[in-house]
């Protein structure tokens, strides 16, 4: 069994729309015939490279390597000419598809071959790239088996109402576009593509196609905060909106929560290397925090949830003890759907868990809460300072609308803290606003603006770009020459 068999189930359930795009929609029984065309065409390829946007073309490409027996690739087909060379270089004998060659794909000649579908669970359904900043981006392989527990473990078959259309604003390359395709056409539910976000089109789009479902990344959830402003979004239709793929702050959530108050909001954690979300914060879960007058409740906000079904969290120190809730550690997970494997290198232990590279904690009831990656920890005086924490305060302010905090080398504390701001205000005034909220360890030591933060195309901030590219400039205030840093590569 691979993840063409999703297609086969979708395909026997009816004729009404799958996929829609640009006005256009294809049926699953279209997008079947269409990949069995196309499983003609890569049958003798290694790998099937996508170069494009979201595209009728997507599913039909993704499904046909299926049926061919060889990886789907997408690649950001936004990178330079040279990153992107160097990816497809890395795949020999490959079947290339740039954004020129996409509708070809849905207009083949003559009748496809019919052949058995292969039956390897265990074979390599999807190469994504994660996220290069100062290395070569890691291929991370999924493996049909890893896609189809994420499928099965979350969705029912066919229980989307008719009248259910999802929203699909991410990339093909984001885990999370791969996985709606894959979970909203299982549980027979339309899948609309917008080939590349903007917020008065997406919220134009949900009116004109009736959009039940959709999710976003905190970049996106923001951009759409601001576009609606101080009213309420005009989206009745819309039930369910999920929101991922990085950090995102609680003042934006609770700001969203005010703007779509008839919507239900799901928060999901998620990596590339565990096929998507690990844990959801539900409706539910929203709701109550937003009514509740306890504090803990409240601060439910501020998790990612509780583990999805078949997914186990464990909390661990720095020699691999682990620890009780409460407690800040590095976080484990361990499932079915979590592939942890590279190109070339394994990353599950021997007793099946993935190390995250997170810091996080479990509360007593099993809610999740990221502070941010292991290696973002800022060590001042000894102390480590989660960034997220100052972050959200900062965030509060009126003047600021995006916020990181780094630590900087400091001869006497370690590191000191720098927070780099988008907006407008007085740092001494912004200091003292944080230090009336946070203790003065946790006080920014200088606040400086910028008119945009690094950021790769799904919106995760380049933390390590943006300390290079401060501590460059303050050696060139010194008088300094600084080392060349590494190119950035955002994948």
């Amino acid at each position: 069994m691979n993840i063409a068999v999703i297609l086969e189930m979708a395909a026997s359930a009816g004729d009404r729309p799958a996929v829609t795009e640009g006005g256009r929609s294809l049926s699953a029984a279209e997008l079947q015939r269409l990949a069995r065309h196309a499983a003609d065409r890569f049958r003798d390829r290694s790998a099937v490279l996508f170069l494009g946007p979201n595209h009728l073309a997507h599913p039909v490409a993704l499904f046909g390597a299926a049926l061919a027996g060889v990886p789907f690739v997408p690649l950001n087909y936004r990178l330079g000419e040279v990153q992107l060379a160097s990816l497809i270089d890395r795949h020999p004998g490959a079947e290339v598809l740039h954004p020129d060659d996409l509708d070809a794909l849905l207009a083949p000649p003559g009748e496809a071959e019919r052949q058995a579908t292969p039956d390897d669970r265990d074979a390599t359904a999807v190469v994504l790239y994660t996220s290069g900043t100062t290395a070569a981006p890691k291929a991370a392989l999924l493996r049909h088996r890893h896609l189809l527990a994420y499928v099965f473990n979350t969705q029912d078959f066919g229980s989307a109402e008719a009248s259910d259309a999802s929203l699909v604003a991410l990339p093909p390359y984001h885990v999370a576009g791969l996985m709606n395709l894959l979970t909203n056409l299982y549980a027979g539910r339309r899948v609309v593509y917008q080939p590349a976000f903007d917020p008065a089109d997406w919220l134009a789009t949900v009116r004109r196609e009736s959009i039940t479902h959709a999710m976003v990344v905190p970049t996106m959830l923001a951009r759409l905060t601001t576009e609606i402003g101080d009213g309420r979004a005009d989206a009745p239709t819309l039930r369910s909106l999920a929101y991922g793929g990085a950090r995102c702050p609680r003042p934006v959530v609770e700001r969203a929560l005010r703007q779509f108050p008839e919507t239900g909001f799901v928060g999901a954690y998620g990596l590339t290397e565990t096929s998507s979300s690990l844990c959801v914060l539900g409706p539910d879960d929203h709701w109550r925090a937003v009514a509740s007058a306890d504090p803990a409740v409240r601060g439910r906000l501020g998790s990612v949830g509780r583990p999805l079904p078949g997914v186990e969290v464990e909390i661990r120190d720095e020699d691999g003890k682990v620890l009780d809730p409460g407690a800040t550690g590095l976080v484990f997970v361990r499932g079915e759907q979590i592939s942890g494997e590279y190109e070339g290198a394994g990353g599950l232990d021997a007793g099946g868990w993935f190390a995250t590279r997170d810091r996080g904690r479990l509360d007593g009831d099993g809610y999740l809460y990221i502070e941010g990656r292991a290696d973002d920890t800022i060590i001042r005086g000894g102390e480590n300072i989660a960034p997220a924490e100052i972050e959200d305060v900062l965030l509060r302010h009126p003047g600021v609308r995006e916020a990181a905090v780094l630590g900087l080398p400091d001869p006497e504390w370690g590191q000191r803290l720098v927070a780099v701001l988008v907006g407008s205000g007085d740092p001494e005034e912004i200091r003292s606003f944080a230090k009336e909220r946070l203790r003065s360890s946790k006080t920014p030591d200088s606040v400086v603006f910028r008119p945009e933060l690094p950021r790769t195309p799904t919106g995760k901030l380049l933390r390590r770009t943006l300390v290079a590219e401060l501590e460059e400039a303050e050696l060139e205030e010194a008088g300094l020459q600084a080392a060349e840093p590494e190119e950035a590569a955002d994948v």
